[in-house]
């Protein structure tokens, strides 16, 4: 679940494997086998994930299936 809710979100803002692998400061092959499910998230890799595309860290490892901007579900918690 982890690793299709990854790699559906980094197609989803059209970005390649590399620019994530640059941004989490792995290589491009680390980053391959967490999408492939090879390798589990480390979890400073999860809360970077989840930041980068402002999203909660239940969505990324399937506790929501809300994809929706962090923000605005907590802005509309607010109203």
């Amino acid at each position: 679940m982890v690793y299709e809710n990854i790699r559906n979100l980094r197609k989803k803002y059209d970005k390649l494997q590399i620019e994530l692998a640059m941004y989490l400061n792995v290589r491009q092959t680390t980053y391959s086998k967490y999408e492939l499910g090879k390798i589990e998230l480390p979890l400073d890799i999860l809360l970077k994930l989840a930041d980068f595309y402002d999203v909660s860290i239940d969505y990324i490892v399937g506790r929501s299936t809300n994809d929706g901007s962090f923000k605005e579900q907590t802005n509309v918690k607010k109203k």
